[in-house]
């Protein structure tokens, strides 16, 4: 199987392609989004100090955001994140209140996972993709939600070997994490190719294993980051692989 990378510097073969989840395949935004514009209503925010779902889903995002590093970092455990992102974001409005903040919590984790949002192309990818490589999956999200996701979007057929960073118990970017994956999915580092859109997690991750990469790149987000592969839409790896 031939994949030419970077123009006409390289010809490499790839047997094994491993996929981000979040923001790579999975629309994370537009999910969690649509879950938060709902939560803004069905508990009745505006009531409790929260002037819109803007100002919700941006103060969530805000907070979730940080706490997501702290626990990628190995600084916070995913139950403490999981009720202490809408404790935060509630405080923002000067309401705090235990018990809501666990049923948003709840009512969040049920949701969101299930609320399907997909980027462009991503299972006509995959469909291309399938018959040609054995394809993969690593992903820091949380293995229960993660694999609601694959469920309730179709994803899951596509994968041979699903890692989560909690079956493997390190989280991108540690070399761990990846150099676990190739071991159950039964990859050579040589042919390997590794896609997904967070340059420090994903891309970076991946190099320090010596694994080539495919940056997501949808937003066109400058960097200066020497990468194999860079791309702003999924039907793009067909020119490639």
């Amino acid at each position: 199987m031939v994949v030419i990378g970077g123009g006409s510097m390289f010809k490499k073969l790839y047997k094994h392609i491993f996929f981000d989840l979040d923001h790579t395949l999975w629309d994370f935004e537009a999910s969690a989004n649509h879950t938060l514009l709902d939560m803004f209503h069905r508990f009745a925010l505006g009531e409790k100090g929260v002037p819109d779902g803007e100002h919700f889903i941006d103060a969530y995002h805000i907070h979730n955001d940080r706490l997501w590093s702290l626990y990628r970092e190995g600084n916070l455990v995913k139950e403490v994140l999981r009720s202490l992102r809408f404790a935060d974001t509630m405080r923002d409005f000067g309401f705090e209140d235990d018990e809501l903040a666990e049923n948003l919590s709840a009512y969040y984790l049920y949701h969101s996972p299930r609320n399907v949002y997909l980027f462009p192309d991503a299972i006509e990818i995959l469909t291309y993709l399938k018959p040609k490589y054995n394809l993969h999956l690593i992903t820091n999200g949380f293995e229960e939600v993660q694999h609601i996701k694959l469920v309730s979007s179709g994803l899951k057929p596509f994968f041979k070997e699903i890692v989560t960073s909690e079956e493997a118990g390190v989280k991108k970017p540690d070399p761990e994490i990846f150099t676990y994956a190739l071991r159950k999915a039964d990859a050579s580092v040589t042919e390997s190719l590794m896609i997904g859109d967070s340059l420090e997690v994903d891309i970076i991750g991946a190099k320090n294993v010596g694994m080539d990469q495919v940056f997501f790149n949808p937003e066109g987000i400058d960097h200066n980051e020497d990468v194999t592969l860079e791309i702003t839409d999924l039907s793009e790896l067909r020119n490639y692989i």
